[in-house]
């Protein structure tokens, strides 16, 4: 129900607040007085709220919730401390795993520290892999590359060897934004 209202509510809020500036600017109140000041100083504070929360929608919801990162993130960890905790790889796992076989070894030292994770939430970015970090020669956040299985078999799925390709282009093309190459530069490697 409240997903339903939210569009309704945020085009309310909007309409206020163009209403309420619009009033502002068409009859400014006086400054003699207390009500003066309020009325400049709410019409502030909305202006800031509202450009704040149109800042946010612009940015858009980019990627997956923090909480869901965090706990990603905890069990990568945990696993990689007791590996007997781990259930079988499933056979796209095991596409990744071969992935990251297929690099140089140079590029395989350098994901020792970086974990790959495999996630059924790519049909919320529109991706096949994301790297979240701010590359290897930065180090100021903690890196991880995520390979978005769902959206992966959902596109090259229809042939095993397809889908292989493409986990592999997925993980290195990943795996460049991690070495600090934009999103422009990777495509230009064919990535």
């Amino acid at each position: 129900m409240l997903e339903q209202l939210r569009p309704v509510l945020r085009a309310a809020a909007i309409a206020a607040f163009v209403t309420g500036l619009v009033l502002l600017l068409v009859n400014p109140p006086s400054l003699s007085g207390l009500g003066g000041l309020v009325a400049i100083l709410a019409g502030a504070l909305a202006l800031v709220l509202i450009t704040a929360w149109g800042t946010v929608a612009l940015m858009g919801r980019d990627g997956m919730s923090e909480d869901e990162f965090e706990r990603v993130v905890r069990r990568s960890e945990e696993l990689a401390r007791v590996p007997s905790l781990a259930r079988e790889a499933t056979e796209f796992e095991l596409i990744v795993a071969e992935a990251i076989d297929a690099l140089p070894p140079e590029f395989q030292a350098m994901l020792e520290n970086t974990p790959v994770v495999v996630s059924q939430r790519g049909f919320e970015v529109h991706a096949y892999g994301r790297y979240y970090g701010d590359t290897v020669a930065r180090g100021s956040y903690e890196d991880r590359i995520v390979i978005y299985q769902d959206t992966l078999e959902r596109d090259f799925g229809w042939d095993p060897e397809v889908l292989r390709a493409q986990v592999e282009r997925t993980v290195r093309h990943e795996l460049a934004h991690h070495l600090g190459w934009n999103e422009e530069g990777v495509r230009g490697l064919g990535l």
